[in-house]
């Protein structure tokens, strides 16, 4: 009998340390797995670390890839003229017959002048007024176009976005294939028009095509059809008519979209130049886009001085609208709740 109870003992106290024994793997297994999640939590903080830096050094360098052309006519327009002459002179430079002559050198791209000088802008802005004669001509071809260009396309989208139909369909598809055409397709058929309409060599032969443009149409259009139709029914229930929904309903909701296509459309006609050289014969109507193209080989510490002049009002106009142009790019005419 006593044999029996040492041997159950024996077994207990075997079973006993086995349990342990299987307690201690399961607190080892378990600190070895929450150590295990630590550094795999630690790599994937790494990783994404990693792709942000990755993706920001990207990015940067692309950014001032894309920013050098707008740095170097910045800084350049700051040289004095013989600097100028010293650094590009041999990109610029004709031979006595007026020909060509190739790059025999390596051009020396200086972003630093060795002495800041502004003499350039004293000419442009004191001894030299063509330069802001055709700085006048730019404002005065682009901002009636960017304004009434607004007020058209915004009552054409409302139309748009209003009314359906086949009629409705076949003009607003119209309107997107004008828009996919690039400009030279339809440059030739504004001439015509132009000429039979005696407005050649005038601003409204700029004018026209460029307030029926329909660029701002589709924008808007695709903007106004996102605003809920129950807010209009809710507004006709209360009485109002077409005029009042247009203005105090759609015109609100469409601010963002109204100042991103306000936006476009000033820096792409700020920046014309094949409508003016055919559309106006005179010279001296023509912007300083065009202008800029015709500075002569003597004359390019000039030319770095007007393109960063002319370069400041699209600047402060993205810079101001920024926020309303991605605002209206993104948001798609939806109603924030």
């Amino acid at each position: 009998m006593e044999e029996e109870k040492m041997d159950d003992l024996s077994e207990l106290i075997a079973a006993a340390e086995k349990t342990k024994k299987k307690k201690k793997r399961k607190e080892i297994s378990a600190e070895k797995l929450r150590k295990m999640d630590k550094i795999a939590a630690k790599r994937r903080k790494l990783d994404h670390f990693l792709s942000i830096g990755l993706a920001t050094l990207i990015a940067a360098f692309f950014a001032i890839l894309f920013l050098m052309p707008i740095i170097l006519t910045i800084t350049n327009s700051f040289m004095a003229a013989s600097e100028i002459s010293s650094n590009y002179g041999m990109v610029f430079a004709t031979n006595a017959n007026g020909g060509k002559v190739y790059i025999a050198e390596k051009v020396n791209l200086k972003f630093i002048p060795d002495m800041v000088s502004f003499s350039q802008y004293s000419t442009v802005l004191f001894k030299s007024p063509e330069y802001l004669l055709k700085f006048w001509n730019s404002v005065v071809l682009v901002g009636p176009i960017v304004l009434f260009q607004l007020i058209v396309a915004s009552l054409a989208s409302y139309g748009f976005a209003r009314y359906t139909g086949k009629l409705r369909a076949i003009v607003f598809f119209a309107y997107v294939i004008l828009m996919l055409m690039p400009y030279q397709v339809t440059l030739v058929p504004n001439y015509l028009v132009s000429n039979w309409l005696s407005i050649l060599d005038t601003y409204w032969a700029i004018w026209l095509p460029g307030i029926f443009s329909p660029f701002a149409v589709f924008l808007l259009t695709k903007f106004m059809k996102r605003i809920p139709s129950s807010m209009i029914e809710a507004a006709q229930i209360d009485g109002a008519g077409e005029w009042q929904i247009y203005r105090k309903i759609c015109m609100p909701l469409c601010k963002g979209a109204i100042c991103s296509a306000a936006i476009l459309v000033f820096i792409d006609y700020w920046n014309m130049v094949e409508q003016p050289l055919i559309l106006l014969a005179d010279g001296e109507k023509h912007p300083l886009s065009v202008f800029l193209s015709k500075i002569n080989s003597g004359e390019v510490g000039l030319a770095f001085a007007v393109a960063t002049i002319y370069m400041v009002p699209t600047l402060l106009v993205f810079l101001y609208g920024e926020e309303y142009l991605v605002d209206g790019i993104t948001y798609q005419g939806g109603v924030k709740g």
